[in-house]
């Protein structure tokens, strides 16, 4: 498989370029609108073309590249069901399954982060957007964010894969890169040897401010980044 994590300097968000090499078919993982011209040219240099472009979640601190990716290819949008990003051609649910050449794409719904996050699971590795990151998770605070939601999705889908399973996350702010299963429940500081009321309760206590861009981001990526309609 050709694999390329791309990071995002602004929003210190990664995104992710899966390529099938007998098919060449392509996906890419949380496109990030800065990055578009970026993602034509791989696109381009490995031969590859773009049959999705996925979301694991309606994202409140960068414009996806979805919709553009979708005007300038034959790509599929694709996001969580409970997202309310309408515009998407594939309304994702737990358990949906996504071919690319030999591979395929499992959907876990993992909500919690917010109400409509999902993450892919791809051979041995999977992609968790900000329900699990490097040592930590994402804020349960906004968007039908629910802590202990998003602790039984952890505990109860991410961590019930097989400990060598990659975790390629969709944020990290220190440098990390990837991690594992069998590592995020043995170091995690928020939940490793945490029960269900204690990750509340740290959740609870972040007291994080507002995204700078959640007011522009999250109306724009309910429509893919753009004013558009689904094609087909």
């Amino acid at each position: 498989m050709i694999f390329r994590q791309l990071f995002d300097q602004e929003s210190s968000t990664y995104t992710y370029l899966l390529g099938d090499e007998s098919s060449k078919e392509a996906l890419l993982i949380d496109p990030v609108d800065s990055g578009f011209q970026h993602y034509l040219t791989l696109l381009e240099q490995h031969g590859l073309v773009l049959k999705y472009s996925l979301e694991t979640h309606v994202h409140a601190d960068h414009i996806t590249a979805s919709g553009l990716l979708r005007q300038e290819t034959n790509t599929l949008t694709g996001i969580g069901s409970h997202c309310n990003a309408l515009s998407a051609d594939l309304q994702l649910q737990h358990g949906d399954q996504l071919s690319l050449g030999q591979h395929t794409v499992h959907v876990l719904a993992t909500p919690g982060h917010t109400v409509g996050s999902v993450s892919y699971l791809v051979d041995d590795r999977v992609f968790t957007g900000d329900s699990l990151l490097i040592n930590g998770c994402g804020r349960t605070d906004f968007q039908g964010g629910d802590a202990g939601t998003l602790y039984d999705s952890i505990t109860n889908k991410l961590f019930t894969l097989p400990d060598e399973t990659l975790v390629y996350p969709g944020h990290d702010y220190k440098g990390y890169r990837v991690s594992a299963i069998g590592q995020e429940k043995a170091i995690n500081p928020r939940l490793a040897g945490k029960s269900r009321e204690a990750f509340i309760a740290i959740m609870q206590a972040l007291d994080l401010p507002k995204p700078e861009m959640l007011d522009v981001a999250v109306p724009a990526n309910r429509k893919l980044g753009i004013e558009a309609l689904p094609h087909g």
